[in-house]
């Protein structure tokens, strides 16, 4: 099944190859990878409070580090990338950093290219892995996931389109090369239209996700395809110049790897439950735009395939 971006990374992480996506709309209704207009952090995750009961169940060598090391690759917009200051921000980032501070922790993040973050987390260099990850029963192999996210495929277009995704016969529709919306996805749309008769989709590849959604917001695309995150962010960012096109389809769980058998795993998800309890997971996925794929319980290991 193909899912997301970084949930793409099903198949980018055996190749070992990591690709950049989108960064923020700009004002002037061109995307750039431009990270000022990312939102404000402090009201969120640095609000999140130490609660003992969960923090007592973290292991005793995290526990007297006082550290959270993560395993982080860049950038992933809106869920990890820099801001202009250099600072590792995004959904993600928000979310750990409250995670960590329930836990008794401070978050420390350490860049990593993707393919070694799971076998750092096995080998105890990181005791997190947070890079969109999807949980797959092929990764649960190797390593236990809290899941803490549900991400797929989102379409977006122009503010009153009426694409759909389903049915894009003869339109242009925008994605970012080497994807799997362009590799898979839109071809077998495309295919599904020639083979009924009806034109194929002009599928319009560019080297960054900010390209491709810049077309679409300039009207050299009807639509665009990419992960559920990164569309509804650019739309979030776009100032009512982008709206979704359909429903968000393939969805899978986004997951945090831990090291197999490791208890950290069930301290993670009472600390993200609680954060869900109390309205700080709603606040942190709000504030960036990506709330349509909140869940209300973590669990470990939740693969669907």
């Amino acid at each position: 099944m193909a899912v997301g971006c970084k949930s793409r990374r099903i198949a980018v992480w055996r190749v070992a190859a990591v690709f950049a996506a989108t960064g923020a709309l700009a004002l002037s209704g061109c995307a750039k990878n431009e990270d000022s207009a990312a939102p404000s952090t402090t009201t969120t995750a640095a609000s999140a409070e130490k609660v003992e009961a969960i923090a007592n169940t973290v292991p005793e060598a995290i526990k007297s580090s006082g550290k959270l090391i993560v395993g982080v690759n860049i950038p992933y917009a809106p869920n990890e990338f820099k801001d202009e200051s250099g600072k590792i921000v995004g959904f993600d980032v928000d979310l750990v950093n409250a995670v960590a501070a329930t836990l008794g922790l401070k978050a420390e993040f350490r860049e990593s290219d993707f393919a070694k973050i799971i076998p750092s987390v096995q080998g105890d260099t990181f005791n997190i892995g947070m890079s969109s990850f999807t949980d797959t029963k092929e990764r649960e192999q190797s390593v236990d996931f809290v899941t803490y996210f549900s991400a797929g495929i989102q379409w977006a277009q122009p503010k009153g389109g009426s694409i759909d995704p389903n049915n894009a016969c003869g339109k242009k529709v925008a994605v970012q090369a080497t994807t799997t919306e362009e590799t898979e996805e839109l071809p077998a749309k495309s295919k599904a239209c020639t083979d009924a008769g009806k034109p194929a989709i002009e599928i319009l590849k560019f080297d960054s996700q900010d390209a491709a959604t810049n077309a679409v917001v300039l009207g050299q695309a009807d639509a665009m395809s990419a992960d559920s995150p990164v569309t509804l962010y650019a739309i979030k960012q776009s100032n009512g110049k982008l709206e979704t096109a359909g429903e968000t389809f393939e969805s899978a769980p986004y997951g945090w790897p831990v090291k197999k058998g490791s208890p950290l795993a069930q301290s993670l998800v009472q600390a993200l439950q609680h954060l869900i309890d109390n309205g700080t997971y709603k606040q942190i996925a709000t504030n960036w735009g990506v709330e349509s794929g909140m869940i209300d319980k973590p669990v470990i290991n939740g693969a669907i395939n």
